[in-house]
């Protein structure tokens, strides 16, 4: 009988002990569910943790309460997926935290830097929430973090995107924060990004190539920034991104500013047009094709010497033009014998035939003006007469009862008398 009462009484005992432990035991504070494996202490106004939390905790609802440090608190829960220590008064992500969390919910606290030990070696984290706090700095090391796949940032105080975020993410919130800047190499591995939210910023401009390497992404907010759409020089990249991407793009830069691209610069002139010798050339081509035909090809071979015609005191002008050297000139009218006279000379190549007939006018080549002005020789050297020319001449004649028209013998040598020089000048 009394062996039966002791094996009772040892019984019970370890029941006392152990069954506290398998079961599990609620905390009076908090609510829990699922045999005690998920814990609801929100909203008690704790200050440290409650008395009866289990090890094997798979969730622990921290949130809306005033707790100021966790520190080293949390690490025996090695079996916790879901952490919420949102709205408290937080000064950073709790260290040490257990290796087994998928989902660690941190908003509105006062956390103010994001250090690379805060999640190192996160192997299973695939949410990480630290919106709504004072970030200035988040260090991420995207080797450990190989499993997340949301990260929100937003509404802090980063001036700059977070660089070594994880490859395989998928959803970054930056939004409301003072965002103006994306390093290089930001976002280039990010292959599987899906959804960038950057809208409520201070961005004015998207680096070049920054967005070239989001080959999955879907929907992108952009709305909320200083976009400088009148710089032309920084302004075109996210322009151009923006009509050629396939993602859905909310609040596209610019948008009640139609942009479009800056014409080309005018060519700058170079050396040789400047000299004075190829303007004066260009500009008359652009005369004579504006006042002309389009020359023929019999007047574009002539070699064309007008000269400038600056008649002396007293001398009557009367132009006559010869088609070659058998047709005598007619007489000049009479007047009083000046020294000197001037000429207006036109040579013509000979190998064109009777295209070397057509008038000097229906040419639209350009034109070398040559003044020349002699005396009246008195002998003239004989030369052959085998060149075709063309004479105006402007010259006054004696008139009176001793005038004499000089006979055909001795114009040939007068009129041969400038062929020299003209060759002279066009050599």
């Amino acid at each position: 009988m009394e062996y039966q009462i002791l094996n009772t009484s040892t019984c019970l005992l370890v029941l006392l002990v152990f069954i506290p432990t398998g079961l599990g035991i609620c905390p009076s504070s908090c609510k829990c569910s699922g045999n005690d494996r998920n814990v609801d202490c929100s909203g008690r106004n704790l200050t440290v943790l409650p008395h009866g939390l289990q090890d094997n905790l798979t969730y622990l609802n921290l949130s809306f309460n005033q707790f100021v440090d966790l520190d080293h608190q949390l690490t025996r829960f090695t079996n916790l997926r879901t952490l919420d220590i949102s709205n408290n008064w937080l000064k950073n992500v709790p260290a040490h935290l257990p290796k087994s969390l998928w989902e660690l919910y941190a908003t509105n606290n006062n956390i103010k830097v994001l250090q690379k030990l805060d999640t190192a070696y996160q192997w299973n984290l695939r949410v990480l929430d630290v919106s709504r706090n004072m970030v200035e700095r988040a260090v991420l090391i995207n080797n450990t973090l190989s499993s997340l796949k949301f990260l929100n940032l937003s509404s802090n105080k980063l001036w700059t995107v977070p660089t070594n975020m994880p490859y395989n993410i998928e959803t970054v919130d930056l939004s409301n924060n003072f965002l103006s800047q994306i390093l290089p190499g930001t976002l280039v591995r990010l292959q599987h990004l899906t959804s960038l939210y950057l809208h409520n910023n201070k961005f004015s401009y998207i680096p070049d190539k920054a967005f070239d390497q989001l080959s999955q992404l879907q929907v992108i907010t952009l709305y909320n920034n200083p976009w400088s759409c009148s710089d032309n020089q920084t302004i075109p990249y996210v322009l151009q991104w923006v009509q050629g991407t396939a993602a859905r793009v909310v609040g596209a830069p610019c948008a009640e500013q139609p942009w479009t691209s800056p014409a080309p610069a005018p060519a700058q002139p170079t050396a040789l047009d400047s000299s004075p010798i190829i303007k004066g050339t260009k500009a008359a081509d652009r005369e004579a094709s504006a006042a002309g035909p389009e020359p023929t090809r019999a007047t574009k071979t002539h070699k064309q010497f007008k000269a400038k015609e600056v008649p002396p005191l007293g001398t009557q002008r009367q132009p006559a033009l010869f088609p070659g050297t058998e047709r005598p000139p007619p007489r000049s009218p009479a007047g009083p014998q000046e020294a000197a006279a001037t000429r207006t000379i036109l040579v013509q190549a000979p190998a064109e035939g009777n295209a070397s007939l057509a008038p000097a006018t229906a040419s639209s080549t350009t034109p070398m003006t040559l003044s020349i002005t002699s005396g009246m020789p008195t002998s003239f050297s004989k030369l052959p007469q085998s060149t075709t020319a063309t004479f105006r001449k402007e010259e006054a004649t004696p008139s009176g009862p001793d005038a004499r028209v000089p006979s055909r013998a001795s114009r040939w040598p007068r009129g041969l008398l400038w062929l020299p020089l003209l060759h002279a000048l066009a050599a």
